[in-house]
């Protein structure tokens, strides 16, 4: 029998296209101004496709060590940070989605975790603590104090609550403890939950860029998008100035910047495919149940 396309579904098969390809455009236009020269983006001749091919853009990038190097301090904490978001995420939620008789006061804890979503201490008392634990300038001020995600416990709790709990009493029959039934059935039935929480904590420690300006106290530790956000501010173009550089090479700020932020948005692109056909249904499961 051959499937019949109504109206309805051609025209919402063509209205999605159109969002979706309207999400790659500033992607698209990105490129393009990292691929032009730098006068011909000054004067807005570049819209989506590179006009005065140039990739001295590039070159440098290849060349400059702090950018690679700022990548490499992303990479060490998207390495470190996630796992443990998620070891932390799932420790906390599994024993809060219980019921009150199986772990007592347990709405208690669910609201005051519920409590520092809604308040907190502010920017002052959060930087005078890291800096109180000695963290500011390593690695690990960047890692522990977004390690606990408040919502991300609610979201996999809930989700953890739709699941059957018959399949956790007969291995408990079984003679199974709590932690082999975590690990051994729990969470392989939860992988679309779990991707859902690893896109989070992977797109929160790749986009952050506050905590490694105020945190780290040399630009050589800044992240990626730390080192982003301070080259926008000052270019040094390795002790050389701005003029120099588009004299020599066509190469200016603009198209620079264009070329860095666009290959700063590769990796999150070729990433989230992997992930998205359990992100729809983890977000989707984790939310039937309050």
């Amino acid at each position: 029998m051959k499937k019949r396309f109504s109206i309805a579904t051609v025209a919402n098969t063509v209205f999605c296209s159109l969002v979706a390809f309207s999400c790659l455009l500033p992607v698209i236009h990105l490129a393009a101004m990292s691929l032009s020269n730098e006068d011909l983006v000054i004067f807005g001749q570049v819209s989506l496709w590179p006009k005065g091919f140039n990739l001295s853009s590039y070159e440098y990038i290849i060349e400059n060590s702090a950018f690679w190097r700022s990548c490499m301090v992303t990479l060490l904490r998207l390495v470190t940070g996630v796992p443990l978001k998620l070891i932390v995420c799932v420790m906390a939620a599994y024993p809060l989605s219980k019921l009150d008789g199986s772990f007592r006061h347990r709405s208690l804890f669910v609201w005051l975790i519920f409590f520092t979503m809604l308040f907190n201490g502010g920017l002052i008392p959060w930087f005078i603590v890291i800096n109180e634990l000695k963290l500011t300038g390593s690695l690990w001020a960047l890692i522990l104090p977004c390690a606990v995600v408040p919502g991300n416990i609610l979201l996999l709790l809930n989700f953890l609550r739709t699941l059957p709990g018959e399949v956790e009493d007969s291995a408990l029959i079984d003679g199974a403890g709590r932690y082999r039934i975590l690990f051994r059935i729990i969470l392989p039935i939860s992988k679309p939950a779990l991707a859902t929480l690893c896109v989070y904590a992977i797109l929160e420690h790749w986009n952050a860029w506050f905590d490694g300006i105020i945190l780290m106290n040399s630009p050589d530790r800044y992240p990626l998008m730390s080192y982003l956000y301070y080259t926008g501010e000052t270019i040094s173009f390795s002790q050389k100035s701005s003029a120099e550089i588009v004299d020599a090479a066509g190469m200016g700020r603009r198209t620079y910047r264009a070329a860095q932020v666009f290959i700063s948005t590769l990796p999150m692109l070729a990433v989230y495919p992997f992930f998205q056909r359990y992100f729809t249904k983890g977000i989707v499961l984790g939310a039937v149940k309050g």
